[in-house]
């Protein structure tokens, strides 16, 4: 929420800009965008999974999603050019930190067997991606949107040089990350 944007600025941006020697403020990491997104894997043909995924996405974000055609043919895997493979929306802004503070203090406690998220998945950029095996950890899901069940993606783009930046600011903002 907007408390999140303001312990961003208050505390996350000091903290940051003493551990790794900035000169600026304008230096420090920072927030770029959350991007969720479903593939629609063998359900590709489903009409009713396909309108099932969009009003997940739009519950969990409060965003209509886009959805993505795939660019090439792939005979292995049963998709032709054109054809529908999954949805996505993209947050900024205030509905990004908004999200971000959602995901950090109720969608993560409410995942089964939780025990804080692995370092390893952030990638050399600091962008760093989180995979639901379910969509029933947020809130928003319904009972009755909770029938057929879905994995989704949340990847969280910073604008950190590296890793350790990128974890770094990630894990001042209350990510929980794993220790080991």
């Amino acid at each position: 929420m907007a408390t999140l944007l303001a312990q961003y600025r208050d505390q996350v941006v000091p903290a940051l800009k003493t551990k790794f020697g900035y000169s600026n403020v304008m230096q420090v990491p920072r927030l770029n965008k959350v991007v969720v997104n479903v593939g629609y894997g063998r359900h590709v043909k489903e009409k009713s999974f396909i309108e099932h995924v969009e009003k997940v996405l739009a519950a969990i974000t409060g965003q209509k999603p886009v959805h993505h055609r795939a660019r090439k043919s792939i005979s292995n895997f049963k998709i032709r050019l054109g054809q529908p493979v999954g949805a996505s929306v993209t947050l900024r802004g205030k509905s990004m930190y908004e999200f971000v503070y959602k995901l950090i203090h109720l969608s993560l406690p409410r995942m089964r067997d939780f025990r804080g998220l692995p370092k390893t998945a952030a990638d050399p950029q600091g962008n760093y991606t989180i995979g639901f095996k379910e969509q029933l950890a947020f809130p928003e899901v319904t009972a009755e949107m909770s029938d057929i069940v879905h994995g989704l993606e949340v990847t969280i783009v910073t604008t950190a040089k590296n890793k350790e930046e990128g974890l770094a600011l990630l894990q001042a903002l209350g990510l929980p990350l794993r220790i080991t």
